[in-house]
């Protein structure tokens, strides 16, 4: 039986219900915002780990010869040498490839450490898991702004740090998943998740302009803030999320009865319906066990009608979304450039608008649906009727989801920065390739819902 937080008892309740949803609504939003604000700032420090400073460098020499004149030369120490400029060890030439690693190190950690993350979740109290993740990431963000205040210069530090935290930050979205999925219903969840998935982009928007603020003068604080951030948000989880279980019929309803005996024999929309009866505190005669149901095995989620199609039509989905994020602004830079050289910035500026129009319908045509998997659809497969009323597996489907996705987000970036040695075409040959490979995954799932409420049409439940 899961325990009532002990900062829910500072809330005054009325409608109790009705508040604990808004409540949850606003607390889960928070507490992954906190996430992607926390995984930000290595994209904005990057320019600062590794500065370009030909330009500097330029402007002295060209100094040096004016001053020089009459033909005498003259020799003018640069004000910026390369390790003034640059931090070790990305001073060197290969930096693209160090910088590459921590993404991949990140990026690989969080996809492995999904699977598992998942199955652990769904036996512990949720509540507690996720706290104990926040406090963590927050440590290992901290940690690697540390590396600048104690002038750490080893790139094995930095890849330790970076798979650390991939590995903890696996501990947020089933956790938020589970605790909004089981209190909306199949009829709202896509528009009450669509516009709780904005988190995603609140966050990134936060943890740009938090380690933008700091990144010239001290870019450690870029990362020590932020680690500051979700470890507090940390706290406030533990104060005041109550997870899915029995407190909450408690906190509802004043029953000391487990929400899965309540539960477990009705096929609902609902795993906690939104019109729930309050029965007077009466002798209840109870057919099924009373004991918690048991968590759902790694193979018994998989077993899900709709798991892996959707688990590998997402897979697709983020190595799309994922190679656009690391690899686009580099594609619109050298398409302006070779533009510029053959038409003037005429041209160009239309080239380049044309490029930017195709990409936002393309964005629009594959986050949406990747959006929409990630949130509502692993939400209703983990309540499928199959489970019987069991919430906590909702953690191990929402994790072998997310934990495929990710395998994609790592793959994507690799493949084009292989790729794109033989031409840009190629990269989009592959982008091609994976959507129409996630349109091929989801065939079969839509004839078989289109036949399913053509034969069985929506009725009301009583």
């Amino acid at each position: 039986m899961a325990p009532v937080p002990p900062g829910i008892h500072l809330l005054v309740s009325f409608n109790r219900e009705q508040w604990y949803r808004g409540l949850t609504f606003m607390l889960t939003f928070l507490l992954y915002t906190s996430f992607h604000l926390s995984r930000k700032p290595i994209s904005i420090v990057k320019s600062e780990l590794h500065k370009n400073c030909s330009t500097a460098s330029e402007l002295a020499a060209a100094s040096g010869a004016v001053a020089s004149g009459g033909g005498q030369e003259a020799s003018f120490p640069s004000p910026h040498t390369e390790t003034q400029c640059s931090w070790k060890p990305f001073d060197k030439s290969n930096y693209k490839q160090l910088l590459g690693a921590m993404d991949y190190s990140f990026l690989c950690a969080y996809a492995i450490g999904m699977y598992l993350s998942g199955i652990i979740g769904e036996r512990l109290p949720i509540r507690l898991y996720l706290t104990v993740g926040m406090l963590s990431s927050g440590l290992f963000t901290c940690l690697f702004g540390l590396g600048y205040v104690y002038n750490i210069h080893s790139l094995g530090f930095y890849i330790f740090v970076q798979v650390a935290n991939g590995l903890v930050q696996t501990t947020g979205w089933p956790s938020v998943v589970t605790c909004i999925g089981n209190w909306f219903g199949k009829g709202r969840r896509g528009l009450i998740m669509g516009l709780w998935n904005s988190h995603t982009s609140v966050g990134n928007i936060l943890g740009s302009l938090i380690a933008g603020y700091w990144v010239s003068s001290n870019w450690g604080l870029s990362f020590i803030v932020p680690g500051l951030i979700i470890a507090a948000m940390g706290v406030v989880c533990f104060l005041f999320l109550i997870e899915p279980g029995s407190a909450e019929l408690q906190l509802i309803c004043g029953l000391p009865v487990p929400a899965s005996v309540l539960l477990q024999n009705y096929d609902t929309e609902l795993l906690l319906p939104r019109d729930a009866v309050c029965v007077p505190a009466q002798p209840v005669v109870v057919v099924k066990s009373e004991s918690e149901p048991s968590a759902i095995s790694f193979m018994g989620a998989l077993r899900i009608p709709g798991v892996v199609e959707f688990s590998l039509c997402l897979l697709f989905a983020k190595l799309v979304s994922y190679t656009f994020l690391f690899w686009l602004p580099l594609y619109i830079t050298k398409a302006a450039h070779l533009d510029a050289k053959k038409a003037g910035d005429l041209s160009t500026l239309f080239d380049v608008g044309g490029i930017v129009g195709m990409l936002l319908v393309c964005g629009g045509l594959v986050n949406g649906p990747y959006a929409l998997i990630t949130t509502a659809v692993s939400a209703d497969l983990g309540t499928h009727k199959s489970l019987k009323g069991n919430a906590r597996a909702l953690s191990t489907v929402t994790a072998i989801i997310d934990g495929t996705g990710s395998v994609g987000a790592a793959l994507g970036p690799l493949l084009a920065g292989v790729l794109s040695t033989g031409g840009w075409n190629q990269v989009f040959y592959m982008l091609m390739t994976a959507d129409f490979l996630a349109l091929l995954l989801l065939l079969r799932l839509v004839a078989k819902e289109l036949s399913s409420s053509k034969s069985h049409p929506v009725s009301a439940i009583e």
